[in-house]
């Protein structure tokens, strides 16, 4: 099996200027744990529960903080054709729960600890 067969649609914000309790409104409403930042069609960041929580335990007014102070933005992602069991370890080695598909530099979707 590959990443490709469980894969899921990525929820991408509109932007990385996005307020942090837009972003958090967006993963409850969409029940996502992440969301998928792009910049002109590619993939520049990831925000998660986990960044938006650190962000807000550390002072960030999540009405004012942007996306993009407190996102990822050294993404690890996988090509469609990674076996599952390979990108699987992989997000156990890297404390990841959301790992980006992408594909000669075009977003395909993102798989998530639910999927494997």
């Amino acid at each position: 099996m590959q990443v490709r067969d469980v894969m899921t649609e990525a929820t991408i914000t509109e932007t990385p200027t996005d307020k942090l309790r837009t972003a958090a409104e967006r993963m409850w409403r969409e029940q996502t744990g992440s969301l998928l930042i792009t910049t002109d069609g590619r993939l520049t960041g990831i925000i998660t529960e986990r960044d938006v929580l650190r962000a807000v335990a550390l002072g960030a007014d999540p009405d004012l903080a942007t996306v993009d102070e407190a996102m990822t933005i050294d993404v690890y992602t996988v090509p469609p054709d990674m076996p599952l069991h390979v990108a699987a370890r992989e997000m156990a080695a890297r404390w990841i729960r959301h790992l980006p598909v992408v594909e000669n530099g075009q977003l395909l979707g993102v798989i998530s600890m639910r999927d494997v």
